[in-house]
């Protein structure tokens, strides 16, 4: 490690996560928007999101940590779909989730859950805020702005925290 080196505090190759960012960086942009305007995220961007580790991954990964990898995303459908039937979670959330989780190295699952956790209470305070000031007026037809029994545009959060595990892995990663 060269004196300007920062030491691999995570799993993820940083290789890995550099080719990653201008792919999924977009993508995640799109999916916090798409939900604060609509309240939904679109199957467009979660297949996208998805196939954009498909097809590059490969050339990244070993194989039998790609092939664990997309066991991982399997595993979070399951998990999302049960968490929808039960209410809670949105089905476009629950499917982000499971196309996001293969980006994820399960070794890294302390600090994704401390990103979210962080995300989570920024995107509530941040969207609160902007709601409930002159900021609204940006975007004045948003349907989050109206939203009642404790629904929230998740998409804002769970984008965020994928864009910042990813852009730590770059710089924290193998």
């Amino acid at each position: 490690m060269g004196p300007l080196e920062a030491p691999a505090l995570m799993a993820i190759p940083a290789s890995a996560a550099l080719v990653f960012l201008p792919f999924v960086l977009p993508l995640c942009f799109y999916v916090a928007f798409t939900d604060m305007r609509e309240m939904r995220i679109t199957n467009q961007a979660v297949l996208a999101l998805l196939a954009v580790f498909v097809l590059v991954a490969p050339f990244l990964l070993p194989l039998p940590v790609y092939g664990w990898q997309l066991v991982q995303m399997v595993v979070m459908l399951v998990i999302g779909i049960l968490l929808n039937m039960g209410g809670a979670m949105g089905a476009g959330d629950s499917k982000f989730l499971a196309a996001a989780a293969p980006y994820v190295m399960v070794q890294d699952i302390k600090i994704v859950v401390v990103i979210l956790a962080a995300n989570m209470l920024a995107a509530v305070a941040t969207h609160s805020l902007a709601k409930h000031t002159p900021l609204r007026a940006l975007a004045p037809h948003w349907a989050s702005w109206e939203q009642k029994n404790k629904r929230f545009p998740m998409g804002l959060s769970l984008a965020g925290s994928l864009a910042i595990y990813l852009i730590l892995g770059a710089i924290y990663g193998q």
